[in-house]
């Protein structure tokens, strides 16, 4: 698979206006944050296209610091502990929703444990077999990933909404094979995968199929939309 900087803004282009698209239809406050995903994944792909035009000499040479650093604070640093809060939005009270509270603290360490790697340390980024491999000699270690996907990817498996579970095993699909594709350019190729799946969450909120007061069902009363001069 060949990535480059019209891919990514491509992604960017179509992931912004499902984004818009998808906040549309929500209509619980609860549900924002995770609606927001395919808009966030739009921002962080035009981002990459920043990447690919400094790496191949486009833009100026302080470009690459700087475009480097925005891309790599979502995929690595936010991302982490952000994916567990939109979810545990979203869970009714029980067992579910105790054990995701404590991913959301899992994912806040290694927000934290990244996000001063991320400033202490420079992250290089090279081009490598038409992919970008990003390398930090903090954020890279093994027991930071390991619980990066924890994090990340427990929170949405583990979710009461069948759909978000679907999402979640989705991505760990998608990981899985890129690790053994494409492991020296992870960080890139996965987020690139976990964007362009985050299209079917517009489908999920147009059918209304993620009700936070009755997961699984559709509930009674139709609520008004949360952003609702979007609709105008």
């Amino acid at each position: 698979m060949c990535f480059s900087a019209t891919a990514s803004f491509t992604a960017s282009a179509v992931l912004g206006v499902v984004g818009v698209a998808t906040l549309r239809h929500v209509r619980e406050p609860r549900a924002l944050l995770f609606a927001c995903v395919p808009l966030l994944f739009a921002v962080h792909q035009f981002s990459e296209g920043m990447v690919w035009l400094a790496l191949e000499g486009r833009l100026g040479a302080t470009a690459v610091d700087h475009s480097v650093f925005l891309f790599t604070l979502y995929a690595i640093g936010i991302l982490p502990l952000l994916m567990p809060v939109a979810v545990v939005l979203m869970e009714p009270p029980g067992w579910r929703r105790r054990v995701i509270l404590g991913l959301c603290g899992v994912g806040a360490v290694v927000f934290a444990w990244d996000m001063t790697g991320l400033v202490v340390a420079p992250t290089c980024a090279v081009i490598e077999q038409h992919s970008i491999t990003y390398t930090n000699p903090i954020t890279s270690q093994m027991w930071v990933s390991l619980l990066y996907i924890l994090a990340t990817c427990g929170a949405l498996l583990l979710s009461t909404h069948r759909v978000v579970r679907g999402y979640g095993l989705l991505n760990v699909i998608g990981l899985t094979i890129v690790h053994l594709v494409k492991g020296y350019a992870f960080a890139s190729v996965w987020c690139f995968y976990a964007a362009v799946l985050s299209v079917v969450l517009y489908r999920q909120f147009n059918r209304q199929d993620i009700d936070v007061a009755t997961p699984n069902g559709t509930s009674a009363p139709r609520r008004p939309f949360v952003l609702s001069w979007l609709r105008g």
